[in-house]
């Protein structure tokens, strides 16, 4: 089987909830002796595919819940070092500027876990205490859900208060401030812009290739 009929095959599994499906394509398919390359190549394409169709409207909030927790699992599954205290990937942790509105972060963080990619959740949180947790956490990249844009301009507290903690972690930020003006986040003293939740994974990526080595 062509490797996008595989991906094909295991977002349809995760859309219709058919945890076996989706078990079985990885382990018939996939070489499981190459667990972090199944995540590369397979999971992580498919969700970013199921992300940028809840975008679209094509898929409801659900499906995307769903497909992330079954991700979770495979994931915990292929790759217990990798979840482990002795992970050597980069520190991530998410939070919510100012505004109540969850829902954004939750769909990074459950495509991120999905990808075996581990992010610390901060919640909603102010600028400094933002600043404050990244500098207690030793985080590498900081992710910023927004949705109106006095939390969006806030960005730039953050950014100042990290300096003032002496430390410089990627800033990167979402939400719909920042997909309507696609300038503001160099404005607002951030390094990388998402405009939909599946972006998240190539960003933490791209910035993992731009860590230092630990």
């Amino acid at each position: 089987m062509e490797r996008a009929q595989i991906v094909a095959g295991f977002r349809d599994a995760m859309l219709t909830i058919d945890r076996y499906q989706a078990r079985r394509i990885i382990t018939e398919y996939c070489d499981v002796d190459a667990p972090q390359t199944i995540v590369d190549d397979v999971i992580a394409p498919a969700l970013e595919a199921i992300g940028d169709g809840w975008e679209q409207g094509t898929y409801s909030l659900a499906q995307v819940y769903m497909a992330g927790r079954i991700c979770e699992e495979l994931a915990d599954d292929l790759l217990p070092p990798a979840t482990s205290s002795g992970h050597s990937g980069p520190r991530v942790a998410i939070g919510v500027l100012d505004d109540y509105h969850m829902l954004g972060k939750r769909m990074v963080r459950a495509i991120l876990h999905g990808a075996a990619i581990d992010a610390i959740d901060y919640g909603r949180c102010e600028a400094w205490e933002l600043a404050s947790r990244a500098q207690n956490d030793d985080i590498d990249i900081l992710m910023i859900s927004t949705l109106m844009l006095p939390a969006a301009l806030a960005v730039e507290d953050v950014r100042r208060a990290l300096t003032a903690e002496g430390i410089r972690p990627w800033l990167v930020v979402g939400g719909a401030p920042f997909r309507l003006d696609p300038d503001l986040y160099h404005r607002v003293g951030a390094d990388r812009m998402g405009t939909s939740a599946s972006d998240a994974i190539r960003i933490v990526r791209e910035l993992e290739g731009a860590l230092p080595d630990r």
